[in-house]
């Protein structure tokens, strides 16, 4: 039966991340972002225009099975079309997997079925987030204000339970008790929200907008919102970290230069998950490595 719901969940993931794919695809900066009349309309060929079929609109299927390629002109299409179809199918799985056994074991059904539906939504927001960054090296506000409204649901559902610590809602467990800021749910959020902000304004500020952009400071104000205090601060050191390892390769292949700009957000959203499902196995590894 797990095995089963899974599945349903899987398949469920791969229909959102087809609508994340024509989200992006159809993004226009000067409209919100789910302008309805914008990403509305039957779905075509992004080079040959020909209006598609429902077979060639089966997420996953249908690009392999055409060998992704458009059916009617032959052109080779995007592999971001699988790919978030596939990552979104893997965030409906990983969240109730991950957390229903783990983190929220000791929460009641209705409170698991709000987290989960919380995280579910907030990465795909991310995922979708990170595809408009990527493409137009942008982040919309209405995806900011999304994020906004789910860390703040987040927020409140922490708050309704009692006689929990509120180390315990850390995805690093006790390792968050090192850090501080652990005596009230909200001050800790809010906390994290204006440190990762503050610290984003900051190197905006050095880098002079070519490190970090507007979006990115407005981005970490809501991580921080949504995650707490300390988890923010590993989102940001795994988001340094391979964004200087992948910038570094990127020059080194001659890709890039130092005066390229590399989107963030991506990087964060990294961050985000790495915490999120092994934040705790991360710091565990590495105290036991040093011998602590």
């Amino acid at each position: 039966m797990n095995w089963f719901f899974y599945a349903i969940l899987f398949l469920a993931g791969l229909g959102f991340g087809s609508f994340l794919n024509v989200v992006s695809v159809r993004f226009n900066p000067e409209k919100p972002v789910f302008d309805l009349k914008n990403i509305g309309g039957r779905s075509h060929c992004p080079y040959c225009r020909k209006t598609l079929h429902w077979y060639e609109l089966v997420p996953l299927v249908s690009f392999f099975i055409q060998g992704g390629k458009c059916r009617s002109c032959a052109h080779k299409l995007s592999c971001q079309y699988p790919g978030v179809e596939f990552l979104s199918g893997l965030i409906f799985v990983a969240v109730p997997f991950f957390l229903f056994p783990a983190q929220y074991f000791l929460f009641s059904g209705y409170y698991r079925m709000g987290f989960c539906l919380i995280w579910i939504l907030a990465l795909l927001v991310l995922l979708l987030v990170s595809i408009i960054d990527f493409r137009r090296f942008l982040i919309p506000d209405g995806l900011i204000w999304s994020l906004l409204f789910l860390g703040l649901a987040l927020n409140f559902l922490e708050s309704r339970i009692s006689g929990l610590k509120l180390f315990e809602l850390s995805f690093l467990r006790h390792y968050a008790l090192l850090f501080g800021w652990q005596n009230n749910i909200w001050l800790n959020h809010l906390f994290a929200a204006l440190a990762a902000s503050v610290f984003f304004a900051l190197m905006f500020y050095l880098g002079k907008g070519k490190i970090m952009g507007g979006g990115d400071i407005k981005l970490g104000f809501v991580l921080g919102l949504l995650l707490g205090w300390p988890d923010i601060l590993m989102v940001i050191f795994i988001a340094f970290l391979l964004g200087g390892i992948v910038g570094l390769a990127l020059m080194l292949s001659r890709k890039r230069t130092m005066k390229d700009f590399l989107p963030f957000a991506p990087f964060l959203a990294v961050g985000v998950i790495l915490t999120v499902f092994f934040g705790y196995q991360i710091l565990n590894g590495y105290f036991s490595l040093i011998g602590l």
